[in-house]
């Protein structure tokens, strides 16, 4: 099929060891962007990246046009 395009949306949760609040509130947000930086690297699309003290809960846009 010509110009057939694909895009799947992903949930992924990272916990921490025994679900300890160890994701202090200070450096929360840099942990959000570096997350979301990564994504970006990979050409995909950060829909959320967010959290609490024991996770961090990501949705993302991954897609490709194939020709």
């Amino acid at each position: 099929m010509p110009n057939t395009f694909t895009q799947i949306y992903i949930q992924i949760v990272f916990a921490v060891k025994g679900r300890k609040n160890l994701i202090a509130q200070s450096w929360k947000d840099d942990l959000h962007k570096y997350i979301a930086g990564i994504i970006k690297g990979k050409n995909q699309k950060p829909i959320i990246v967010n959290g609490m003290p024991d996770h961090t809960a990501i949705q993302s846009q991954s897609f490709c046009n194939t020709d």
